[in-house]
């Protein structure tokens, strides 16, 4: 599980960031992407800490209030529709991991992120397969987004209840598919996505 960042500590390498996003397969909110630095990422306080999706949503929310707490920095960027729309999900997300990285309290020696490396970052950086599975920090990091990005929908939901959004966040299930075939797109839909476009130039 830690085998990578014991190999980084080992070589004297610190601080690690692990940087994750949530949202990118969604057709309606914002993409969020969290970078996480921990003091120590085997710390017996964090043995809880895996891969969000593995997570049920209380201990999400459990271990998000801890990061808090202990996590020597994180930083978020929420990238909103209208931004994915315009840029493309792939280079919005780069871009939101450079952010994030920049945004943090503390420089990092080395950043670990989850699938895709980060071009243009000016620090050493590592992509590593399924790496919210196998990486701490990168746990950590995902754990950060979806949680900010679940509280997202859920106020989105109370603005536009016809959606659905608490429930599905934003991602493309048939009750989401139902509920947009209805009322049509609203602000928060992605309008690059093709099954939003294609209601739009219905």
């Amino acid at each position: 599980m830690k085998v990578i960042e014991q190999l980084l500590v080992n070589a004297g390498i610190a601080p690690i960031a692990g940087v994750d996003e949530a949202g990118r397969g969604a057709c309606a909110g914002p993409l969020v992407i969290a970078s996480v630095i921990l003091h120590d990422p085997f710390s017996p306080e964090l043995a809880a800490v895996r891969d969000s999706k593995e997570l049920s949503e209380n201990k999400r929310e459990e271990i998000f209030e801890l990061l808090q707490t202990i996590a020597a920095s994180i930083s978020v960027v929420i990238v909103p529709a209208s931004e994915v729309d315009s840029r493309g999900v792939h280079a919005a997300n780069l871009d939101g991991m450079r952010r994030a990285v920049h945004g943090l309290d503390l420089t990092p020696a080395y950043v670990l992120t989850d699938g895709y490396a980060i071009e243009g970052l000016g620090i050493p950086n590592l992509a590593v397969w399924k790496g919210d599975q196998v990486v701490v920090s990168i746990s950590a990091a995902s754990i950060v987004a979806k949680v900010t990005r679940d509280r997202i929908m859920r106020e989105l939901d109370t603005q536009f209840p016809e959606y659905g959004f608490a429930g599905h966040k934003g991602y493309i299930t048939s009750a989401h598919s139902k509920a947009l075939t209805e009322h049509g797109p609203c602000s928060q839909h992605r309008s690059s996505f093709s099954n939003v476009a294609a209601l739009i130039h219905k």
